[in-house]
C-alpha cells in the first residue's frame, strides 16, 4: 500500500495472492487485505505517496507569529499582479506590486508599483511609505514596526535592507524557505485585490480578456491607491469585525517615528549618486538642480538622494549629513519621473541618429565614383616612323 505510484487494492490482493502461491501458502482474503489497508494511518501514507512538502502542508505543526498591538509586526512581500498593462513603449506588460501589512490590524501601510523585479530598492521604496507620516488623514498607518517578517528573497536578505533594519532598530525574521504559511496574511490580501479591484479592470489574466484598452501603470497606481484608502483600510474585516483602520487605532498608542524624513532617506534611499557643487548648482540626468544653501559648498564632493518616481527634487548630503533640497526649476511646476526622463533622452537619440543614418547615406551618394567609360581605341597622334630609307643615293652610283 505504501508503494508508489499508489496501486488499487485490487492490484495489491493480486500480487499477495501470487506471493502466497510462489511460496505454496494460503492466500488471505479480499477482505483481509481491505481491512489491512484500512489501518494503515493516513499520515503515513501520505507522506509514502505525495512526499515530503504535500505532508508538511497537511500534517505538520505551524507557528503563527500573532502580534498583540499594532506595529508589533508588519509583513512584507511582492507579487507579480494578474493584470497586463502597457508601459511607455505601448508593450504589454505585468507590474509587480510590494505591499506592507500590520500583522494585527490588517491595514495596509505602504506599497510600491513598478515593472521592475523584486529588489533592495522597490523595498526601501514601499518601506519609506510605510513609516512615514501620510499626507491623506484618511491614511493614519505609520512608525517604526517592531519586526518586519519577510520570505528569503535576495532583496529581503540583502545587506542594505539588513542595515536599515539594524539602523531603526527593527528585528528582521525570515519565513522558513519554501514555506511561505507564516505569511498568511499578505498572502491573502494580495487574492483580496484580484477579487476586489483588478478582476473588474481591462487587462485581467484570468477569465476571458476584455476588449477595453489597458491602463498604463499610472493610472493602475491611482486605482490601487484608492482601493488601499477609500475601501479595503476602511471595511470591516471578517476576521477582526471592525475596518483595519480601526483596528490600527483601537490601541491610542504614539507611533515611533524617524526623527526626520531625511534621516530616514538617508537609510532607505539606495539611489545615490556623488557629484560636486558647481557654481551653477548640482548636475543629475542633464538636469540642474539650485538651492541657496549650495552657494557655501562650491567646489565640495557632496552625495544626492532621490526618489526614481519624482525628480522635481534631490535631497543633498554633505559628510553623510542632510543639507538641503535643490530643485531643478525646469520641473518646479510638474513632477516628472526617472522613466519619463530617460523615455525622453532615449527618443531624442533615436531622433539623431536616424539624422546621422540620412546624412552618411546623403554623403555616400555624393561621393561614389562615377562609372568607367568604354575604351575606344584612338589614333595615334605621335609621328610614325618613315619606310622610306634615310641612305643617300650619289648620282653617279
Amino acid at each position: 500500500m505504501l508503494h508508489q505510484p499508489h496501486l488499487s487494492m485490487a492490484s495489491i490482493h493480486r500480487k499477495v495472492c501470487k506471493f502466497a502461491l510462489s511460496r505454496k501458502i494460503r492466500a488471505p482474503s479480499y477482505t483481509y487485505i481491505r481491512n489491512q489497508i484500512t489501518n494503515i494511518p493516513e499520515d503515513l501514507k501520505t507522506l509514502a505517496h505525495h512526499g515530503n512538502k504535500k505532508y508538511d502542508d497537511i500534517y505538520e505543526l505551524i507557528f503563527l507569529r500573532n502580534a498583540k498591538h499594532a506595529n508589533d509586526i508588519w509583513q512584507a512581500d511582492h507579487t507579480l499582479l494578474d493584470i497586463i498593462t502597457i508601459d511607455e513603449h505601448q508593450e504589454e506588460k505585468r507590474p509587480w506590486l510590494t505591499i506592507i501589512i500590520d500583522d494585527k490590524s490588517r491595514a495596509i501601510a505602504g506599497y510600491y508599483l513598478t515593472y521592475s523585479a523584486p529588489s533592495a530598492l522597490n523595498t526601501s521604496l514601499a518601506l519609506r511609505q510605510a513609516i512615514w507620516r501620510k499626507q491623506n488623514e484618511n491614511w493614519p498607518v505609520c512608525g517604526i514596526p517592531k519586526i518586519l517578517y519577510t520570505d528569503h528573497g535576495s532583496d529581503f536578505t540583502s545587506k542594505h535592507i539588513e542595515q536599515v533594519c539594524a539602523d531603526l532598530k527593527m528585528e528582521l525574521i525570515f519565513s522558513l524557505v519554501g514555506k511561505p504559511r507564516g505569511r498568511g496574511k499578505v498572502e491573502r490580501f494580495f487574492e483580496t485585490i484580484n477579487q476586489l479591484l483588478l478582476i473588474d479592470l481591462p487587462g485581467y489574466t484570468k477569465g476571458k480578456r476584455d476588449k477595453r484598452p489597458l491602463l498604463t501603470i499610472d493610472n493602475l497606481e491611482m486605482l490601487i491607491k484608492k482601493f488601499l484608502i477609500n475601501k479595503y483600510n476602511h471595511t470591516t474585516h471578517s476576521a477582526l469585525g471592525i475596518s483595519p483602520i480601526e483596528s490600527w487605532e483601537v490601541s491610542g498608542f504614539l507611533p515611533q517615528l524617524p526623527t526626520s524624513l531625511e534621516q530616514l532617506d538617508l537609510l532607505l534611499l539606495t539611489v545615490a549618486k556623488p557629484r560636486k557643487v558647481r557654481n551653477t548648482g548640482i548636475s543629475f540626468s542633464s538636469l540642474n538642480y539650485q538651492s541657496p544653501m549650495l552657494a557655501a559648498y562650491v567646489g565640495e564632493a557632496v552625495v544626492i538622494r532621490y526618489d526614481p518616481r519624482d525628480l522635481t527634487e534631490i535631497r543633498v548630503f554633505y559628510n553623510n549629513i542632510f543639507l538641503c533640497i535643490a530643485i531643478c526649476p525646469k520641473l518646479s511646476e510638474v513632477t516628472v519621473s526617472l522613466n519619463e526622463l530617460q523615455k525622453a533622452r532615449r527618443l531624442r537619440k533615436v531622433e539623431l541618429r536616424n539624422r546621422i543614418k540620412e546624412h552618411r547615406e546623403l554623403i555616400d551618394i555624393l561621393l561614389e565614383k562615377p562609372a568607367p567609360l568604354p575604351t575606344v581605341k584612338m589614333k595615334s597622334t605621335k609621328p610614325q616612323p618613315s619606310t622610306k630609307s634615310t641612305l643617300k643615293l650619289y648620282e653617279n652610283e
